[in-house]
């Protein structure tokens, strides 16, 4: 018995043997579609390891993620869906905002940066979600229905968590010009409650920027809807200009002047009526104007006895300059207000008149 076994043995490890042989240029194109080609050299050095054993390294890199594999496809933008979380507004895209990317692709003859998507299962309508690509996939829908229908949508295929595809979709549109502070400030304001508990300091480490740097799209995505419905188009808010509209927003009495304005600039321009402030800067002059509500004298007496205007000095439209805050026998103190909506020369003017009356040429 003993002996039947060891040469059925015998016999399996030879036809094994054979079948190896026979394969082995089978097995080396197996192998090249996982591993890329190694120069002459470095290929003598690794013939020790066996064609199976390099395939069987590369696939361990693959899994433990020292090397990236990302499968890439040409699809029919139609069998993908937005993802939900995206940070695009899918709905505020058109032919302009999306032009210079029409005019790339049709240019290429192709769509040359692939969107990133993930599968979807239990939806007989899709195939793949987009987490970052939302532009790419309206222009390429756009160009197919547009006598272009031989353009494909390229996606590059990942599994991804929630939280992973926010951060990567952050990650993908942070310099992206067309991305608007708007849509990326809303973005951060849900993923702050969905992902991070509302622990802003975790949220700001998680995307690598300071606390300060994610408290000002916050800030941003909070503007209340009635300031924001009086810009023709809030996509055209930044950041910046949150330094403008927070502390005339902060003070009850003056959010309700400005809400209240907000809304007369909004049902004025529905009305069709001519000579609103158009620009972003335009209307925020406008509503800080109106936070410092109808101008009004503030008798008081200086050191000398004469009587004082009101501290707060305005341009013609009513926006403030500066204010003097006190004033005694060693000198001025004075508030400038860098960001109330004036311009740096209507101020240096301000500064000038008031230079001229506390420190005269000459003195």
């Amino acid at each position: 018995m003993h002996d039947r076994r060891k040469i059925a043995a015998l016999q399996f490890r030879e036809r094994e043997q054979a079948m190896t042989s026979r394969n082995k240029s089978f097995v080396a194109d197996l192998a090249s579609m996982v591993e890329p080609a190694q120069p002459a050299g470095e290929r003598g050095a690794r013939l020790g390891i066996g064609v199976l054993g390099s395939r069987a390294n590369r696939l361990a890199d693959l899994a433990s993620g020292a090397v990236v594999d990302h499968p890439q496809e040409l699809v029919d933008p139609a069998r993908c869906r937005i993802w939900e979380r995206h940070n695009r507004d899918y709905a505020a895209l058109n032919e302009a905002r999306c032009r210079d990317l029409i005019e790339s692709i049709v240019a290429q003859g192709k769509q040359e940066v692939p969107a990133i998507v993930r599968r979807v299962t239990g939806d007989p309508d899709h195939d793949f979600e987009v987490i970052c690509g939302a532009r790419r996939h309206w222009a390429v829908s756009w160009l197919r229905a547009h006598n272009y229908p031989d353009i494909r949508y390229l996606v590059e295929i990942r599994s991804l968590t929630d939280e992973q595809a926010f951060r990567i979709s952050d990650l993908e549109n942070r310099a992206r010009e067309d991305l608007s502070d708007v849509e990326r400030a809303r973005d951060y304001l849900r993923a702050l409650d969905l992902y991070y508990d509302g622990r802003q300091k975790t949220m700001a480490g998680r995307l690598n920027q300071s606390e300060a740097w994610l408290s000002r799209y916050l800030d941003l995505a909070r503007l209340p809807d009635e300031v924001m419905a009086a810009f023709p188009d809030p996509h055209e808010l930044k950041i910046s200009h949150v330094g403008t509209l927070k502390p005339i927003l902060k003070p009850q009495e003056k959010r309700a002047l400005v809400l209240a304005e907000a809304q007369r600039l909004a049902r004025l321009r529905a009305e069709g009526a001519a000579g609103l402030p158009v620009t972003v800067p335009d209307i925020l002059r406008a509503l800080v104007a109106a936070a410092a509500g109808p101008a009004t004298k503030a008798k008081g007496k200086d050191r000398r006895g004469a009587s004082s205007d009101d501290p707060t000095v305005r341009t013609g439209a009513g926006v403030p300059l500066l204010r003097v805050d006190r004033q005694d026998r060693k000198g001025v103190s004075v508030t400038l207000f860098c960001h109330g909506g004036g311009t740096r020369a209507e101020a240096e003017v301000a500064l000038r008149a008031l230079l001229d009356r506390h420190w005269p040429a000459g003195d």
